[in-house]
């Protein structure tokens, strides 16, 4: 069998001008002479496994970053955007690939352009809601801008994830949270208030709710001093971001506080070596940082440090609706950015099961297998008649990683049978028999037949 030739020609580039290498001194490294470096970095030559090796051991490059990463996401991007019915069939797959491999900028371009068009059709399609709104230009939501962001970054902020692993030092996260605040010269008060966090600057007073849990509270009080502490290099990153609108900003700015939240509760070597040691175990990790469900599963799809990485997983959080509410993933599996998640996966089972981790062996139309893990959260008002926040997140990686989860111990890894058949969303599913498609897909003809009725009103051809 023939080996798939390697063209990662900006991922090379990338990485020299990450190292601050000329080309000929990057060539010299590699032992390759400039014209082949050059051709590499273009896409004329496939990178050759001695030059794969040279990249290992000069500069202990992670292999898998030229294989799996910002094109993989882009690829599954443009395939979902060239599913519009406004394109007139799409192009294979190859073409894609070559697309965001040689221009990614342009296919980023294309990206930006496809969501304003959506957006601007939106808004025809809700008038009243136009015509109420000031300022509304066309282009992502900030919403979307933000998500997109983190999305593209691997979910993986090395500046704020290395200041919060320094924050935490080698204490828990209590204990620099107390010394921290004490610092700050700020004055912690608990209150029976539904508002989680609210600091007030002139008295240095931060108020915290007792109806929150104990998790929560630890985080919040860790997103406040992200604020007070890490504000210039926040600002840094917004800066590089470089966010439309300012209310993209505000809310990348929330995400990046969240993020050093996270990273300063569960600092990233000591949880990457607990990980290892705990294969993975939620619960376990959960009580040993004093950390939520959701909080652990998060953290564990950012674990992407190079030379550093942990297992590559996927995350999203999905409301009863079964709308994605947060979404990532380190995996080859990428989620629609429009519309809910398959209804196959089991990630919609856990409402039906309070409190109880689903597993499930899936199968996406690419071929590959997946281990996907589902779990209900409940988040309780702390009080009587206070709403009650109901959601399921779910975490998984290739079916390559599962054996370094306790998830997956009594699961038959290598029977095809047990593998359920999954897709990104319907809209663009090339799945022919599935029996809960709500949509037929966009690329594929349709056959209706009056005198006969399957599973679906119609086949897909």
């Amino acid at each position: 069998m023939a080996t798939q030739k390697l063209y990662a020609g900006a991922k090379l580039r990338e990485t020299r001008t990450r190292l601050e290498l000329t080309q000929k001194a990057f060539a010299a490294r590699l032992g390759v002479s400039l014209p082949y470096l050059n051709q590499m970095e273009n896409n004329h030559r496939p990178i050759s496994s001695t030059v794969i090796l040279s990249l290992v051991q000069e500069f202990d490059f992670d292999v898998g970053e030229l294989a799996v990463g910002e094109g993989e996401r882009m690829v599954s991007d443009l395939n979902e955007a060239l599913a519009d019915p406004i394109f007139e069939g799409q192009p294979p797959l190859v073409d894609l690939r070559l697309v965001a491999t040689n221009a990614p900028a342009i296919a980023r371009a294309f990206l930006t352009l496809h969501q304003a068009y959506r957006q601007a059709n939106e808004r025809l399609a809700s008038l009243d809601e136009a015509l109420g709104a000031d300022g509304v230009r066309p282009g992502a939501s900030p919403w979307d801008e933000v998500r997109d962001f983190f999305h593209y970054c691997d979910n993986y902020i090395d500046a704020v994830d290395r200041a919060a692993e320094h924050f935490a030092g080698e204490v828990d996260a209590n204990t620099a949270i107390v010394a921290a605040l004490d610092q700050l010269g700020i004055t912690v008060r608990t209150t029976e208030d539904l508002t989680v966090r609210r600091y007030d600057p002139a008295t240095k007073t931060l108020s915290m709710s007792a109806l929150a849990s104990d998790a929560t509270r630890r985080f919040q009080a860790l997103h406040q001093i992200a604020l007070l502490t890490q504000n210039e290099l926040i600002d840094a990153t917004l800066d590089l971001a470089r966010f439309q609108s300012d209310s993209a900003r505000d809310i990348a700015k929330i995400g990046l506080a969240n993020y050093f939240a996270g990273a300063a509760l569960m600092p990233y070597l000591r949880f990457l070596t607990a990980t290892q040691e705990t294969r993975h175990d939620l619960e376990h990790l959960a009580r040993r940082f004093g950390a939520s469900l959701e909080q652990v599963a998060h953290r564990l799809s950012t674990l992407q440090r190079p030379g550093a990485k942990g297992v590559p997983f996927f995350f999203v959080r999905v409301d009863q609706a079964g709308t994605i509410t947060k979404r990532h993933s380190a995996t080859r599996l990428q989620f629609a950015r429009y519309g809910g998640a398959c209804p196959l996966w089991n990630v919609h089972r856990a409402f039906e099961t309070p409190g109880q981790f689903l597993r499930q062996l899936a199968e996406t139309p690419d071929g590959v297998r997946y281990l996907c893990l589902a779990r209900e959260i409940s988040t309780p008002g702390g009080a009587f008649g206070a709403p009650v926040r109901r959601f399921a997140i779910a975490l998984g990686c290739e079916i390559s990683h599962a054996d370094r989860m306790v998830y997956a111990d009594g699961l038959d890894l290598s029977e095809t049978a047990r593998f359920e058949p999954i897709g990104i969303s319907c809209r663009i599913c090339a799945r022919r028999d599935c029996h809960q498609r709500s949509v037929p897909p966009l690329e594929r003809q349709l056959t209706v037949d009056h005198n006969r009725r399957n599973t679906l009103p119609y086949e897909v051809e």
